[in-house]
């Protein structure tokens, strides 16, 4: 039973920075594809960013080059580093296990952690 932990969230300013942390048990953690997805209430689940066993890394367009997606396989723990931070980033932000390659869409993912909110103002 693989559970995922989110914590480091708030509420921060405009172009503030914020670093998010997933801490994973019950299952091999270095094998695993993580990802990043957040939601609002009333919208559909989406897709920020996605980091391989390898350490491959893909990005939402939405946010290439203001966030970092990385890994500590000895510590079970995948972050989301998310600098100049827009208002329209505030959502619930939730991050994902799949044993496999790479994907960008929620139905590729197997286990899923409660989120953290993460609320930026103007």
């Amino acid at each position: 039973q693989v559970q995922l932990v989110e914590s480091g969230g708030g509420l921060v300013q405009a172009g503030a920075s914020v670093r998010l942390s997933c801490a994973a048990s019950g299952g091999t953690f270095s094998s695993y594809t993580m990802a990043w997805f957040r939601q609002v209430p009333g919208k559909e689940r989406e897709f920020v960013a996605t980091i391989t066993w390898l350490g491959s890394t893909y990005y939402a367009d939405s946010v290439k080059e203001r966030f970092t997606i990385s890994r500590d396989n000895a510590k079970n723990t995948v972050y989301l580093q998310m600098n100049s931070l827009k208002p329209e980033d505030t959502a619930v932000y939730r991050c994902a296990a799949r044993v496999g390659l790479g994907a960008a869409v929620v139905a590729a993912y197997d286990y899923w952690g409660q989120g953290t909110q993460v609320t930026v103002s103007s």
